[in-house]
Formats: C-alpha cells, structure tokens, sequence
C-alpha cells in the first residue's frame, strides 16, 4: 500500500469507467489527483468519494480533452493545487459508429478529436516539465482493436491504433530522459462504452482489471518501464 505517496497523476475520462477507477485505485496508494471529465456531476461525485476515504486527495476539473485550452488550463490547476505532474494517464476515448461505408464523418471527427488529438494535447501539456525534472510517466490507454480490426470497428481501431503508435514512438524519443512510457490495451471491459455490446461467451475484464495493471506499470522501480501491457478476457 501506498505506493504513491507524493506523487500526482492526472486521469482524463475519470467520472466513470475506467478513469474513475484507476483514480480510486492511485489515491488508495497515496496519490493526489486530478480528474478530468465533461460530466461534472460524475466527476464530482468520484472526486468527493475518493476525498472521503481520507487517503491520496482529489480535484475534479471539467474539461473537453478535445480542446487544447481545456486541457491546459486543467493541467495548470493540476499544478496549482499539488505541484508538478508526475503521471498522466490518457483514459478519455469515444467508441462511436465506425464502419466507413456509412458515412458517418461527424462521429469519426468525434472519435480522432478525442482519441487522438486529445492524447496529443495532454502529452503536450505535461510533458516538458517532465523532461526538465528527468522523470515522469505517460500511460496512454488504447485497445485490442489497436491491434486487431473487425468489419465494425475500421474508424475506431484508427484511432486506436494511433494511441498506440503515439505510445511506441514516444517512448524511443524519451530513451534515457527518465520519462516513461505505457501502452495499455484493454479487451472488452464492463462499462458504458460497451453497453449494448456485452461478449456473449466471456465475462468481459472489470474496471479493477485494467487499473491494477496501471497501478503495477508506475510503481515500478525507476530504472524499469513497462512499454506495453494487453489485457484481455479469459
């Protein structure tokens, strides 16, 4: 336990899902931090349980992570109320319509607004300060359809695929700055964003799953970075 005291990590997409629960699970090792959401109410109400437990504490800050302005200006919160950054998780993501022959542009704008541009624009926010301090860590959080594509998820799997591209080639360009890279794919993992497709044959992972993995990638020793973890059902 508290494997984090001191630090503070950034999670985007934190008012429920994934994001909330890596954000319980840092506080619960000592963390500070900060979430980052469209819903306020949500994200209030993860921000107050967490802050409740009396562990790592927690500030909400709404924020759009397709707008660079936003995530700027909650990175500069971040730093107001705890110091510097030390972990940023990309958690944020849509998984909208994505055949091409359907032709739905707006959602597929949607999804690399979110997707993609939004990692850019956190990785970008935080990480020169990183670089200066000679330590940090990105977790960028993509998917299996990163890595395999289905007949229904061309767009998607784009975009996914380029988080982790992001990923791979991010952390060659931090060899030997101290700064650290994750890659994390989950499989299919009981949430919203899959709601009205649940695996029919497997028990899809629970949020835990996905957020013990994260915890076990930045609590490593400093001379160790877990490039890559995948994470799928049984």
């Amino acid at each position: 336990m508290n494997k984090l005291i001191g630090k503070t990590a950034i999670i985007t997409g934190a008012s429920s899902g994934i994001g909330a629960k890596i954000a319980e699970q840092f506080a619960s090792e000592g963390a500070n931090v900060v979430l980052a959401a469209r819903r306020k109410e949500k994200l209030t109400m993860v921000a107050e349980a967490i802050n409740a437990k009396g562990n790592g504490q927690a500030l909400a800050v709404v924020t759009d992570v397709s707008n660079r302005a936003d995530v700027e200006d909650m990175v500069k919160q971040a730093r107001n109320a705890f110091g510097v950054v030390d972990i940023y998780v990309n958690n944020a993501g849509l998984m909208l319509e994505s055949v091409v022959k359907e032709g739905n542009v707006e959602a597929w704008e949607s999804m690399i607004d979110v997707n993609i541009k939004g990692v850019l624009y956190g990785i970008n926010a935080v990480l020169p300060g990183m670089v200066e301090r000679e330590t940090g860590h990105i977790v960028n959080i993509s998917s299996v359809s990163g890595q395999e594509v289905t007949k229904t998820s061309t767009v998607y799997s784009a975009t996914k695929f380029a988080a982790r591209a992001l990923s791979m080639g991010l952390e060659k360009e931090l060899a030997r700055t101290g700064v650290r890279v994750t890659n994390v794919s989950p499989g299919m993992v009981d949430t919203d964003l899959i709601a009205d497709n649940k695996l029919k044959d497997r028990k899809p992972l629970n949020t835990d799953d996905i957020a013990n993995a994260i915890v076990y990638a930045v609590t490593q020793p400093e001379h160790v970075n877990v490039n890559e973890i995948t994470v799928r059902p049984v």
